[in-house]
């Protein structure tokens, strides 16, 4: 019988190991983040199986934060950390089941396609070496690493810098939702692409204000939904703070400061396999403008990617009767601007599903880079 070993010391790795000593029967549990219940995210490298049937029990499924995230839901897996693919997964109500025989002695799994923090330095690295980019530190996050600020314009372009529309994007408030900075990388590639006619007319219009991840902190540390400190930082808005949420308050501060016209915040949704937004229609200060912004903006981004769509998402609740400690709705109402969250799934689009790799990084970018389209006709008509 061969030597399993589990290891999930590594950006990013989570996992609890009950018992690895049959392949026949690996049991597991989701590991919660570091300070806070929430338990969804795993991330974990199993040694020794190639060519042995094994299979995964992750016990605790059915109390995870989220246990409907997992009908449906298919899990990925990769043997070089770079090409990630999917696998059949089966849930019982209470137990998650996978069957797999590793063709290799070193295969990792996880919930979805991971974004190492080396991957988001390389991104920081590779914007800070455009001539139309500049990248600011903001302070630092509760462990001390950089909150990063990425402004990218061209700063010789016939109007003026400050009458050109203030575009932010933030990503990745909830850390393990790591398709959200594979969105901002695939944006951030066309915006930066010179032969892209869209990107040089948004750029001669408007500044971008991008954050490709407001949680480093969480995502080292393999949370799903909280920082080093157990914040919830899309719950942090309203009075965020350096002890709790260095993160949100260090941007917050940058949009009081600079403005905003349209913010995009990038997430991920567990249980529904679509590509959807939320906007601000549950805010006081909605109005018939901003309803009609929103309108032309979902119908222009419904023509640039059929991989987006307006048919599934969150039901409305009742107007004015809205929780405002959330980016989009403080931001929304506080600039009386465009605001949405998009929501990606951490399964598959139903629409256009892909058995081979479901909804995954590559995917996740090219959605990054088609809201371009909708942002360049908006920025036509404000």
């Amino acid at each position: 019988m061969p030597t399993i070993h589990i290891s999930s010391q590594f950006d990013a790795g989570a996992i609890e190991v009950v018992d690895a000593s049959d392949p026949a029967d690996i049991q597991l549990r989701i590991r919660p983040d570091n300070a806070s219940e929430f338990a969804q995210w795993f991330y974990f490298c199993l040694h020794g199986a190639a060519g042995v049937p094994v299979r995964l029990r992750f016990l605790n499924a059915g109390q995870s934060a989220y246990p409907k995230g997992w009908d449906g839901y298919r899990i990925a897996y990769s043997h070089d950390r770079q090409n990630w693919f999917r696998t059949d997964t089966a849930f019982d109500g209470e137990v998650m089941t996978v069957d797999f025989t590793p063709e290799t002695s070193c295969v990792y799994f996880a919930y979805f396609e991971p974004y190492s923090h080396e991957r988001h330095l390389d991104l920081i690295g590779s914007v800070s070496t455009s001539e139309h980019a500049v990248v600011e530190r903001l302070g630092s996050t509760v462990d001390g690493r950089d909150m990063m600020l990425l402004q990218v314009t061209h700063a010789d372009s016939p109007t003026p810098q400050a009458h050109k529309k203030k575009v932010w994007l933030i990503a990745r408030q909830h850390p393990g939702e790591s398709m959200a900075e594979w969105f901002v990388e695939g944006f951030l590639e066309r915006l930066l692409d010179a032969a892209d006619p869209v990107a040089r007319v948004l750029l001669d219009s408007c500044v971008f204000y991008v954050v490709p991840s407001m949680n480093p902190d969480g995502a080292v540390r393999g949370n799903l939904r909280t920082n080093a400190v157990g914040a919830n930082l899309n719950r942090e808005w309203a009075t965020p703070n350096l002890e709790k949420s260095p993160e949100v308050f260090w941007v917050r501060q940058k949009m009081l400061e600079i403005g905003v016209d349209l913010n995009l915040d990038a997430h991920g949704d567990e249980g529904l396999p679509y590509n959807f937004v939320v906007g601000t229609e549950e805010t006081a200060s909605y109005s018939p403008r901003r309803a009609a912004m929103e309108d032309s903006f979902k119908t222009n981004w419904l023509v640039a990617s059929p991989d987006f769509q307006t048919t599934h998402g969150y039901p409305r609740g009742k107007h004015g009767a809205v929780n405002m400690t959330l980016a989009t709705n403080w931001i929304g109402h506080q600039f009386d601007c465009l605001a949405f969250t998009i929501e990606m799934p951490f399964k598959d689009n139903a629409n256009l599903p892909d058995a081979l790799v479901g909804w995954n990084g590559e995917r996740s970018k090219a959605l990054g880079a088609s809201v371009l389209q909708p942002i360049l006709q908006w920025a036509k008509t404000v």
